[in-house]
């Protein structure tokens, strides 16, 4: 069973199946939207859109708003599930940090709320991916106060433009030292063969303030008082979409914007180097068509617990990276074509992000860093694990409970959810390694390989593939034929190449 709120899926699997034995439950027509100025609330159903969610809101006060993506054709059902978030999230959090209850329908077909759900399921369903535990109905969302008057800014600088030490200036301060209540984002991109860069904000209050903000933690960027337009909340989520800013009616329209598009994401823990940065610049007017945006974290979210949500990308992290293609030609070759571009730009950028696991964010949908083919309970749990510890890290094992304890017969499955602990001493235990150099130097022929035990008691088969820069690559298989002990938790491995 596919379930579908707004259709807007990345990878399609609310609605696509490599398996033709499938049918969609289409959310479409459950989207009303209740707002409470009273209480500060306002319930909104799966089907409903971020826009028309954003536009109920705006006619009821200019004052209040809520967390999330900036992208009106965005279904809420599965945006809230998986986390979602929005360029209000340095000040207040993801949406689901604002969500404080819900509807479900359970595998029994019951409607539970959150004091019926429990605490757990509750836990799973924001942020964890709903699907996977039965089929959300509704979220209650809490609103959160906006000034009245808020200004953007969106200024665009060329490569000829002191452009590495401001891209590199950018990483240092996003996050760090800009005040919450800015979102500063980036966006890379090639035009006319040249690289660009966009610097688009969001900040929540008058032009005054952000000049003065900008002016001390980012002068590098020479912004002026004629690049900043103050507006309402409602007209900065028209600004941030690209629509004129007296149409809110356009934030009704359920149609996307785009025709063909290819999504990947990734952690930026430390800033990319000078030199790392030109070598990138270099790679993308080779590439041309791939964007890279840096969606800067910090202030709230560097605040809360990586788990207080199945999300877990909390403190630490400079910025989520998304890596962006889209294209209007048809065919099979010209999809392969833009896909492997992308694939292209995110293998090159691996010594820059986060590593063992290389983290992902589950609303950016990505089949390449693992599927599910559901083929038992045993190899579902061990594929979902190759991606599953990607997108929720040290929560992936809690959710598998959870999955366990209200959907033991993993009735509801896609391509990518998580699936049941199973107890056994067989099959393989797949996990992203950490590989380190057994000792400093430019050439090294020792790694020692580090895997995190997943089960607490299994046999295990370590098989190792490095890849070296230059293309090399070299295959290697370690057997450890043994029965671990309960109190282990790493295990290593030395191999001599």
């Amino acid at each position: 069973m596919k379930i579908r709120s707004g259709g807007h899926d990345y990878e399609g699997i609310s609605y696509w199946s490599d398996t033709p034995n499938f049918f969609v439950l289409d959310m479409f027509n459950f989207r009303s939207i209740n707002v409470s100025i009273e209480d500060e609330s306002v319930w909104v159903q799966s089907g409903a859109i971020l826009g028309e969610i954003y536009y109920k809101i705006a006619e009821k006060s200019n004052t209040y708003g809520f967390p999330a993506g900036v992208c009106p054709t965005v279904g809420a059902g599965g945006h809230f599930s998986g986390g979602g978030y929005g360029n209000m999230m340095r000040k207040y959090g993801l949406s689901v940090d604002n969500i404080v209850d819900a509807q479900i329908i359970d595998v029994n077909g019951r409607l539970l709320d959150r004091k019926s759900m429990g605490e757990d399921l509750f836990w799973a369903i924001t942020g964890g991916g709903g699907a996977s535990f039965g089929v959300v109905l509704s979220y209650k969302l809490k609103l959160v106060p906006v000034p009245s008057i808020v200004t953007v800014f969106r200024v665009r600088r060329t490569f000829d433009e002191n452009f590495t030490n401001l891209v590199y200036r950018y990483q240092q301060i996003a996050a760090e030292k800009l005040p919450e209540e800015l979102f500063l984002r980036l966006t890379l991109d090639v035009v006319n063969n040249t690289n660009r860069a966009t610097f688009l904000a969001m900040f929540l209050g008058n032009a005054h303030e952000l000049i003065s903000e900008m002016n001390t933690n980012f002068p590098e960027l020479g912004l002026n008082q004629t690049d900043c337009i103050e507006m309402s909340w409602i007209q900065s989520v028209l600004y941030w979409t690209n629509f004129p800013i007296g149409t809110p009616n356009a934030l009704l329209n359920r149609v996307p914007q785009v025709s063909y598009l290819k999504r990947k994401s990734d952690y930026l823990k430390r800033p990319i180097p000078t030199h790392g940065l030109e070598l990138l610049f270099k790679k993308m007017v080779e590439l041309q068509a791939p964007m890279l945006t840096f969606n800067p974290y910090g202030g709230k979210m560097a605040e809360i617990s990586p788990s207080e949500k199945p999300f877990p990308h909390r403190a630490g992290n400079i910025a989520k990276l998304q890596y962006a293609t889209n294209w209007n030609e048809n065919g099979e070759e010209a999809e392969n074509r833009y896909l492997n571009l992308t694939r292209e730009l995110y293998n090159y950028m691996t010594p820059f992000v986060s590593m063992a696991p290389r983290q992902a964010f589950l609303n950016y949908r990505d089949l390449d860093i693992g599927v599910n083919r559901n083929v038992d309970l045993r190899s579902s749990y061990f594929e979902g694990a190759v991606y599953g510890v990607k997108y929720f890290k040290n929560n992936f094992n809690r959710l598998v409970k959870v999955k366990t304890k209200v959907d033991p017969n993993n009735f509801f499955r896609n391509e990518q959810k998580k699936v049941g602990v199973v107890a056994s001493r067989g099959g393989d235990v797949r996990a992203e390694a950490m590989v380190v150099p057994a000792q400093r130097g430019a050439c090294q022929r020792r790694f020692t390989v580090v895997v995190r035990r997943m089960l607490m008691r299994c046999s295990l088969a370590v098989r190792v593939s490095l890849t070296f820069y230059g293309g090399f690559r070299r295959n290697l298989a370690e057997a450890e034929d043994g029965w671990l002990a309960a109190s282990s938790k790493i295990l290593t491995f030395q191999f001599q190449i």
